[in-house]
């Protein structure tokens, strides 16, 4: 709809800052946009409408229909999502223009540009400058924006005389970014887009070209630089659109997607995947953890799943001997040499299970070169002939078996001696320690080869799935015959246009392949043009290798801290990098907490640094006055109701008491579930139960610095 209110709802106490000549031209700006915003919303409800009726095609038409469906309909909601507070603020340059920043571009009818769109280089100096580096700018304005109106806005100035010459500003002891840190905290990410610092800006424009890793500890914005930096890089790199491999994006766990669900679609992304290692293998849901550590520390080698390689290769050997194969139209010799040549056919890469149809083709075309057919007979029927030859079927089927990559991984845990050929390095006692009494009583750590085995064998019902769907559209192709025999058979025209239906052209498109259903793609297969981990300190060179296998490009941003790490992390991440096969490397470091308070981090950092000297432990930039509570664990659940009472925002969490029932604003977790969150009061139980090792000092750091306000440590 048209502005027809003022855009702006300060409170009494900012009533200064409603003065005219500070907001009228924000006001004016606003109107244009609003009436904008109206008419993109009808324009881009016609076109959707307009897609969605035209007619269904096949082939590359029905897929350009469907994207651009698909495109229409995030950016149609985005528009709706936001509306005037599509805009973030504006800068003013030196040479007195005003740019506006959007969350999305925005043009009206006239070409001019209302809205630059954050990720766009025009956009750049509203993150990056700084007093040292103003990058042109005179000042900058950052909206806070309340139900689709501004409830504060703050101004910057960097140049000497930029109020006299570039008009008022509304200036603050308190920058908007500092403001916005002691806001109360909800069940999912705040936005926090307006207030990107100028570090965490850099490192996400930064190029995609290999592996960057953001190093940063507690509350210096990780997982904002991780989730904003997959947005800039789909808007800004032309190799990773999705018709190039998209973007797929790792979190720790389940907790952690849902918190920061709504980022990347608040961003104008609605393409990226998201997902927990978990996710990328059926069975990890319900895997349970492994309990011998030493069984732990085997299969999380890199080494461990290359095993699946040799024992795929056991399945793919070509007979060494000669056969005769006899049909009712010919003998024809099949030598060892001919078999080779069939099994080289299978282009590379191509899944074991996937490949066999490609080598069975190769084979009958050798045996079809070999014979002289003759007239009387097609080579339809030979290949049939072919086909119905047992000892023939049954030689192939030696050669190339269809595997289940379930049963690969049972038989490395269940059959010594198999073991023993595709993992050579393991002594006997290592191999007697894998095996187990029920082989597919899958854990977290058979998850790596269960992928590793799922990648390289494919399908194993990939044939069959083929065949069936070409018999249906031979089916239709039969169909539509009959449907165009009676058309001809019936036209009158004078022309007879009917008969036109008999060019193999028009006849082959009247068989519509969409129509036959296709089989569902495992959206986490890849590859993907880049992938973005979080809490990556936290992988194994096993788990590893079921992201590298997704990233051929090697195009990754690997976020994590160290001193994190619950099971340690003594070496760089260079060296950890390089173990694993990525030479390629960029560093950065983030060193600013904006997020705990001064007060946590002086009681959190002596608990790290005992266990890790070296622990990259921030500075933190804000104090919220509150002192860290010490109690008894038997005054929990009063704590924790007069908290509740006393704020009437804002979500607390409580670690280390499984059995306290959390709320919906007080959650009950584990130290290990609470990373990568958030949360304005926690309430710590017995940290000391934890453990004594690196592990239990890394879960009470962790769970310590996730309180934005007021932390509380009881004990029994």
């Amino acid at each position: 709809m048209p502005l027809t209110s003022s855009a702006f709802a300060l409170p009494e106490h900012l009533a200064p800052k409603s003065d005219p000549a500070l907001i009228a031209d924000d006001e004016r700006h606003f109107a244009a946009i609003a009436r904008s915003l109206e008419e993109s919303v009808a324009d881009l409800d016609a076109r959707l409408d307009a897609a969605r009726r035209a007619p269904g095609r096949a082939y590359q038409e029905a897929l350009d229909r469907d994207q651009e469906v698909h495109r229409l309909t995030a950016r149609l909601r985005t528009l709706r999502r936001f509306s005037l507070d599509l805009c973030l603020g504006h800068v003013v340059r030196t040479d007195g223009e005003a740019i506006y920043i959007g969350r999305l571009g925005l043009t009206d009818r006239d070409g001019h540009r209302l809205l630059v769109d954050w990720r766009s280089p025009a956009a750049e100096p509203f993150f990056a400058a700084t007093h040292a580096h103003p990058l042109g700018l005179a000042s900058r304005r950052r909206y806070r924006w309340t139900a689709g109106r501004v409830t504060d806005y703050w101004d910057e100035v960097f140049a000497a005389d930029g109020i006299e010459r570039h008009g008022n500003a509304a200036l603050d002891d308190q920058s908007a970014f500092i403001a916005t840190l002691g806001s109360s905290r909800s069940p999912r990410m705040r936005d926090v887009l307006s207030t990107i610092q100028a570090d965490q800006d850099a490192i996400i424009r930064a190029s995609s070209r290999g592996a960057l890793v953001v190093d940063g500890g507690p509350g210096t914005g990780k997982t904002v630089v991780a989730l904003h930096r997959a947005a800039y890089l789909l808007y800004a790199d032309p190799r990773l659109g999705e018709r190039r491999g998209g973007v797929l994006f790792v979190g720790p766990h389940r907790p952690y997607l849902a918190y920061v669900a709504d980022v990347l679609p608040s961003l104008g992304e609605e393409g990226v995947q998201t997902c927990t290692l978990r996710d990328l293998v059926p069975e990890g849901a319900s895997a349970p953890a492994e309990t011998d550590p030493r069984v732990v520390h085997l299969k999380s080698s890199a080494r461990m799943v290359r095993a699946v390689e040799p024992a795929v290769r056991l399945y793919e050997e070509a007979p060494t001997a000669g056969m005769e194969v006899e049909t009712a139209y010919a003998d024809v010799w099949l030598g060892a040499d001919d078999w080779a040549e069939a099994f080289a056919a299978a282009d590379p890469g191509t899944p074991h299970n996937e490949a066999r149809d490609d080598i069975w083709e190769a084979l009958v075309a050798i045996l079809i070169d070999k014979v002289d057919l003759g007239e009387d007979v097609t080579e339809d029927q030979f290949r049939r002939a072919l086909r119905q030859n047992r000892d023939l079927v049954d030689a192939f089927d030696r050669a190339w078996t269809v595997v289940d990559p379930y049963d690969l991984v049972a038989d490395l845990w269940s059959v010594p001696a198999y073991l023993r050929r595709c993992a050579p390095w393991l002594d006997p006692d290592e191999v007697r320690l894998l095996q187990r009494a029920d082989p597919q009583a899958w854990t977290l750590s058979d998850l790596p080869l269960l992928d590793a085995a799922r990648q390289r064998l494919g399908d194993p019902e990939a044939s069959r799935k083929r065949r069936q769907r070409e018999a249906a559209l031979t089916a239709q192709a039969e169909e539509m015959s009959h449907v165009v025999d009676h058309l001809i058979a019936t036209d009158d025209s004078e022309m007879h246009v009917m008969s036109m239906l008999r060019v193999d052209d028009l006849k082959s498109a009247l068989v519509d392949e969409s129509a036959v259903a296709p089989t569902d793609p495992d959206l986490l297969a890849g590859p993907f043009a880049h992938v973005v981990v979080d809490e990556a300190q936290e992988l194994t060179d096993a788990e590893w290798q079921m992201l590298l296998v997704r990233c051929p490009s090697r195009s990754l941003t690997i976020v994590g801290d160290r001193a994190q790490a619950r099971h340690g992390f003594a070496e760089s991440w260079r060296e950890r990098l390089a173990r694993i096969g990525l030479d390629h490397v960029n560093h950065a470091s983030l060193t600013v907490n904006y997020r705990t308070p001064e007060e946590v981090m002086a009681e959190a950092e002596p608990v790290i640094r005992a266990a890790i000297p070296d622990a990259n432990v921030p500075t933190s930039v804000r104090s919220s006055g509150l002192p860290v509570r010490h109690g008894n664990a038997a005054d929990l659940d009063t704590i924790v109701a007069d908290w509740v009472d006393a704020h009437p925002d804002g979500i607390g969490c409580v670690i280390g008491a499984p059995a306290y029932p959390g709320s919906d604003r007080v959650r009950s977790l584990t130290p290990e579930l609470s990373k990568g969150l958030e949360f304005d009061l926690v309430v710590l139980v017995d940290p000391e139960s934890f453990g004594e090792d690196v592990e239990g000092a890394v879960d009470r750091y962790v769970a310590m610095t996730r309180a934005t306000q007021q932390l509380v440590i009881l004990t029994s």
